[in-house]
């Protein structure tokens, strides 16, 4: 990814003279002046644009290579948003093991729109094929999938939609715009929470929308305007801000978490790891296999006292922080599934899912040795 300057010109209109800033002031104010009546041109309204949503849509889409982003105030909403450039009657296409949050949209919300789901095991591309019928407008995708880190083939899946008119849909949270960029695979629309990695410090929720076709592109604008889903201007600013150490911790993630992936694969201990470093799909399609990686215990009667004994990793929801993130799925993220589906999901007591951070590698793996030596 290339990098340019970021300065701003601040312009002294008293003494004519033009400062340089190494950061982008806050534009803190809900309503901006007008030079005329009959103005067109500049901000109105901070509903409807200012310029710290401005520059930060901007770096969304050069991150993901796209020509249009928008900043949500929330992950759901950017997923709100994205579904809601359907229509009522479409069918829409999505992976069995999808995020929570966005199951209970689909499930819930979205249908009595007149939209209509069929949820299936997006790893094989037949069964995505297979669901599809008369009235399928698009194909939504979560790869590396939550928690089991399930992968999907985008460009298999593009290639297909292209020939059939139907759009793709990519939540690329997980692997982030420097591992994954599915606009270059044939994707429509580009979701990101913006609460995880891209902002990296837990202390803002944002989601991020980004596409390249200019009607979907109206389409977003009109929700995040006439439904007043903008990211707000200080969140803006601070997401603005935290995006500048994105690489960084980034590459610090991936390293460590490949090395607590080699320390888990050998322990005795653990069961099972879910890692996409050896999928050959993941691997042509990313980077990298990210910096989410999940494990079973053996002893899955034990998954209460090894999170006891931790000391480094935050035990939490959530993920995408400078900080560790340990999450246990069977009683957070995936607590409201039924025994049957938890089963079904791989979703048991000892399964965990480690958002790795960017604390030292030794530090985590002698953490993680100690609490699994007490099991």
């Amino acid at each position: 990814m290339g990098y340019k300057k970021e300065t701003e010109m601040i312009v002294d209109n008293k003494r004519g003279l033009d400062y340089s800033t190494a950061n982008q002031p806050l534009y803190y104010s809900t309503a901006f002046l007008r030079p005329d009546l009959n103005a067109e041109e500049g901000y109105l309204y901070v509903r409807h644009g200012n310029p710290n949503r401005d520059k930060l849509e901007e770096k969304l889409a050069s991150l993901e290579n796209g020509r249009h982003a928008y900043a949500f105030n929330s992950g759901m909403s950017a997923i709100s948003a994205a579904l809601m450039t359907f229509s009522p009657g479409d069918h829409i296409i999505m992976p069995a093991d999808m995020y929570g949050g966005t199951y209970q949209l689909v499930k819930t919300i979205l249908k009595r729109f007149g939209l209509s789901f069929t949820e299936v095991d997006q790893t094989n591309i037949d069964n995505v094929t297979d669901a599809v019928n008369t009235n399928t407008k698009a194909i939504y995708i979560e790869t590396p999938s939550n928690p089991t880190l399930k992968v999907t083939n985008i460009k298999a899946i593009t290639q297909f939609t292209s020939a059939n008119n139907i759009k793709t849909l990519v939540d690329n949270t997980f692997m982030t715009p420097l591992g994954q960029n599915p606009l270059d695979l044939g994707a429509d629309i580009v979701i990101h929470s913006a609460t995880k990695f891209l902002s990296g410090h837990s202390d803002l929720i944002a989601g991020a929308v980004i596409v390249n076709d200019d009607d979907i592109s109206t389409l977003l604008k009109e929700l995040q305007v006439v439904m007043g889903l903008a990211l707000g201007t200080y969140d803006c600013w601070t997401l603005n801000q935290h995006l500048k150490t994105l690489g960084i911790r980034w590459k610090q993630s991936i390293s460590n978490t490949e090395k607590i992936h080699q320390f888990l694969i050998s322990h005795a201990k653990v069961e099972k790891v879910y890692y996409p470093i050896d999928s050959s799909v993941h691997m042509s399609q990313a980077n990298h296999a990210g910096a989410v990686i999940s494990f079973k215990l053996k002893n899955e009667g034990q998954a209460q006292k090894f999170a006891d004994h931790l000391k480094i990793p935050l035990i939490s929801v959530s993920l995408g922080g400078v900080e560790t993130i340990l999450s246990h799925p069977k009683t957070s993220s995936h607590k409201d599934l039924s025994e049957a589906e938890q089963r079904e999901k791989e979703i048991t007591d000892g399964l965990f899912r480690l958002s790795v951070g960017i604390e030292n590698s030794d530090d985590l793996i002698s953490d993680l040795q100690a609490a699994l030596e007490t099991i």
